[in-house]
């Protein structure tokens, strides 16, 4: 193989152009930000009873994805694939970035961003939150010394062993972001444990359809080369994904139907929920498994057209999966008193809790993808994270020139 990187010169007016465009996307949630910090959450669609909103949905899925982007990374490292090595930056780069925008919704979400050295310097270890932010800042640690030894060709053979280690922590990261659900005994929806590995198998297909989509762009828009052999493993990597995550969706749904006290649940999000119910089929099977896993095995997977509409799918079903979870699962009510029928209440027992997302909530949650892709669009320009080449004369290690 002959891998060889090499930064973008970033000199074109279409490269102006998007990191203008990106500008203004960051530049927006912002505005949404320090609109809803001054004038107050009341003007979102959050309320005392779904207190984590549209920011949250966003978030998360970020956070998701950037677990499952470092994915390509460890394919090759740990597991010794040659091929998926000249993605292993860019793949590194993707996990740095995606947390960094799903970390930043978060924080400006809070109400009251100065308050976050609170969370960050006083701990209470028996909650999943307080875990979770050595989680997040050891990942980010932990992949920029895997970027710096991918890149340092000194330090290149102690990639194998970091890489598991950066692969372990991964695991350990999206295990704590499904925990944090998984932990909340007092919703219907949550207290199983299979969320967290569920959450893990998201993340390799949320990771996935994003590392996909900005590789594509990435060596279309430079006029490098991307060959048939590396785009047809990750195609076919995406379908694998998104058959595991809808298999998860399977099991978790099933499992919830066999136990009797979830029947309540159950029947909220697939017949009785309303928008949440429109989000899980139309949004969640629909545009998130059935369409993408039907366009990348069937004749449709050999236009690359195609292939980047099935991610863009993943995308989008990634988001109705977290917006079923994170808000579905907060507006059905609480069981405050099993096998009790409350009659008359003023803290709305046994009410499903009404929600609509505002304009700047969403901005907000946008203006998280924002940063997340004008971070690896500076990057990619700075330091060589993108492979010169990916046709399968350099990429595929066992590639044979026709003869002629």
């Amino acid at each position: 193989m002959h891998i060889h990187y090499r930064s973008i010169e970033g000199r074109s007016v279409g490269f102006l152009a998007l990191l203008g465009l990106l500008g203004a996307i960051v530049a927006v949630g912002l505005g949404a930000a320090l609109y809803m910090e001054h004038n107050g959450h009341w003007l979102t669609g959050m309320t005392n009873q779904i207190v984590w909103g549209m920011p949250h949905v966003f978030a998360v899925f970020l956070i998701v994805a950037a677990s499952g982007a470092l994915n390509v990374a460890s394919i090759a490292s740990v597991f010794g694939r040659q091929m998926y090595k000249p993605l292993s930056r860019l793949s590194g780069l993707l996990a740095i970035t995606l947390l960094v925008g799903g970390l930043a919704v978060l924080v400006l979400d809070l109400g009251r961003p100065d308050r976050l050295t609170v969370a960050m310097t006083y701990y209470n270890f028996k909650s999943i939150f307080a875990w979770n932010i050595f989680l997040y800042i050891g990942f980010l640690l932990v992949v920029a010394a895997y970027l710096w030894i991918m890149m340092e060709r000194r330090m290149n053979d102690y990639s194998k062993p970091v890489g598991v280690f950066a692969f372990t922590w991964r695991l350990i990261l999206t295990t704590g972001t499904g925990s944090i659900f998984g932990f909340l005994v007092a919703r219907s929806a949550y207290d199983t444990a299979v969320l967290a590995p569920m959450f893990i198998v998201f993340s390799f297909a949320y990771g996935l359809a994003i590392f996909l989509l900005v590789l594509m762009a990435a060596m279309a828009w430079t006029g490098r080369a991307f060959g048939d052999a590396v785009f047809a493993r990750l195609r076919n990597l995406l379908g694998v994904f998104i058959a595991g995550a809808f298999y998860f969706v399977l099991v978790y749904h099933l499992t919830n139907l066999y136990i009797t006290e979830r029947h309540g649940i159950e029947a909220f999000i697939l017949r009785d929920g309303g928008q949440f119910t429109a989000a899980f089929w139309l949004g969640q099977v629909i545009v998130g498994y059935v369409a993408p896993f039907a366009i990348v095995y069937s004749r449709l997977g050999r236009s690359r057209a195609m292939v980047a509409l099935a991610a863009v799918l993943v995308v989008l079903g990634g988001i109705a999966q977290m917006y079923v979870t994170i808000i579905g699962g907060q507006a059905y009510p609480m069981p405050l008193f099993a096998d009790k029928d409350i009659i008359e209440s003023s803290f709305f027992d046994g009410q499903v809790a009404a929600y609509t997302p505002s304009l700047p909530e969403l901005l907000l949650g946008v203006g998280g993808i924002g940063i997340a892709l004008i971070a690896t669009t500076f990057a990619v320009k700075v330091l060589p994270f993108l492979p010169a080449s990916l046709a399968d004369a350099d990429a595929d290690p066992h590639y044979k020139p026709e003869a002629a």
